[in-house]
């Protein structure tokens, strides 16, 4: 303290606590070895991932079987393979983040979530096309023959896509020091590049989901034979929840704790949709195998 020439550590060092010598900062990131969070967060996306296999091979096994038909199988695959990629897009969050991962991680997730609401869309859309199509004289009725659930998930995934692809193009994350925000440590994070292509990717999510929990809500007292959107209104009302919840504490954390709420909202919105949208199918299937007929399905719509 008392010399007379004294001089700055540079920013990957830190002073001593005499302030006599400059020792080297240490580095903080989502680490397997040091964060217990970390393997909180890979076991549980480990055990969800392996719930929804476990779901989807029910789903294969019963194909042809009345109450997987009757639920848009293909799009129903379509959904259960882009939460099970959903999950597995978290360990790229965890880790010592690198250029690549930072890029993988965004555009993974945003795709992966797309596809996965698209394809929740896409059943909404089915709903309320074969709700319209029961009426006499209805000019839906040809629109029931066409996959028109397939051309919403292929059309607004598509579009996800693209905003990714724009967004790595013109402005990609990267990997980032920060020397400044906490003292004594040098945070290892990713820099999105474009806030407006990240923001724009969350905002088209955000529209997704909207139209979704919408349009379910507007048919969710249709007869219970034909109709998924009930489902769909209590898996879109926890999606939106988790993610208008999760923007505040995104904005007001720094670090890894940035990192750890975005993985938090990433595993409960795709377990909300999960549980919501298909637990109630797989307890008829194993619980419930006499429910599974196609007679029954008559009767219920006679």
């Amino acid at each position: 303290m008392d010399s007379e020439t004294c001089h700055r550590c540079p920013d990957e060092e830190w002073p001593d606590e005499r302030t006599i010598r400059c020792i080297p900062k240490t580095y903080d990131f989502l680490s397997y070895e040091k964060d217990n969070v970390v393997l909180i967060f890979a076991v549980t996306a480990l055990s969800f991932s392996a719930i929804t296999l476990f779901i989807l091979g029910n789903f294969i096994y019963y194909w042809y079987t009345p109450i997987v038909k009757a639920n848009n199988r293909t799009v129903s695959f379509i959904l259960l393979v882009s939460i099970l990629l959903s999950f597995l897009c978290v360990f790229l969050f965890l880790g010592r983040p690198v250029d690549i991962t930072c890029r993988l991680r965004q555009m993974s997730f945003g795709i992966f979530f797309s596809t996965a609401i698209s394809s929740v869309l896409g059943k909404t859309v089915t709903v309320c096309i074969a709700f319209k199509a029961t009426k006499p004289g209805s000019l839906w009725r040809k629109w029931v023959t066409l996959k028109v659930s397939n051309y919403v998930v292929i059309m607004c995934s598509s579009v996800q896509a693209v905003i990714c692809l724009i967004w790595m193009s013109v402005s990609p994350p990267y990997q980032e020091y920060d020397h400044h925000s906490y003292q004594g440590m040098i945070t290892i994070q990713c820099n999105e590049g474009s806030n407006i292509g990240f923001y724009f990717m969350l905002g088209y999510m955000g529209i997704l989901a909207a139209v979704s929990f919408v349009l379910a809500f507007m048919v969710r007292t249709l007869p219970d034979s034909f109709n998924e959107a009930k489902y769909i209104t209590f898996s879109m009302l926890v999606f939106c929840s988790v993610w208008i919840a999760m923007i505040p504490a995104y904005l007001s954390t720094k670090g890894k704790d940035t990192v750890a709420v975005e993985i938090f909202a990433i595993l409960t919105s795709c377990a909300g949709v999960l549980g919501c949208i298909f637990f109630p199918k797989i307890y008829i299937l194993l619980m419930k195998p006499e429910l599974n007929a196609g007679k029954l399905i008559i009767e219920k719509k006679i």
